[in-house]
């Protein structure tokens, strides 16, 4: 978290919506590995698209943040549930930032991990949990639903933008 970020507790009323044989719900405990084997594809593609800032392996260290996220009362974690099995996930974090000599007051949803396992692609899993973290998000009122991607993972920008998502702001570098 920046400087003058501080943490909402995230809470909704209904947690699951179904289409079909997918389940879009806040994970439990029991999910937790099945999350981890889709982190661990996911970290494999962000290690090959940038080496030079990402280790290649999946440590233990990287693997047991999950449960620190799980059990933060500021953080949610949403899974694709396909009849038992994970099919997806994405990590939500609430951030409010006071507003600022720069800025305004904002209070928004962040995605901060996202992913859908390899065997369950282009089956809509990505675009339904999308939909119920947009949903999800005007239930609570936060003014936008943010994350960022990787330049080199062509696919991801993509399917944010198929999902409605714009780039509003941009990270650059120059490698000395």
């Amino acid at each position: 978290m920046g400087q003058n970020e501080e943490h909402v507790k995230l809470s909704r009323k209904n947690d699951s919506g179904a289409k079909g044989k997918m389940m879009i719900r806040f994970a439990k405990k029991s999910d937790l590995p099945q999350v981890n084997a889709i982190r661990r594809q996911v970290h494999e593609v962000h290690a090959e698209g940038r080496p030079d800032i990402f280790r290649g392996k999946f440590g233990k260290k990287l693997a047991n943040l999950i449960d620190d996220m799980y059990e933060d009362a500021y953080t949610k974690i949403v899974v694709a549930d396909m009849e038992g099995r994970i099919g997806g996930f994405a990590v939500l974090e609430m951030i409010e930032k006071p507003k600022s000599p720069y800025s305004k007051a904002r209070c928004y949803l962040r995605v901060t991990e996202f992913g859908v396992d390899e065997s369950y692609r282009r089956q809509g899993i990505g675009t339904a949990l999308m939909n119920f973290i947009k949903q999800y998000a005007a239930e609570q009122d936060f003014d936008t639903v943010e994350l960022d991607v990787w330049e080199f993972n062509e696919g991801a920008r993509q399917f944010y933008e198929s999902v409605g998502f714009q780039t509003y702001r941009r990270y650059m570098e120059y490698k000395a």
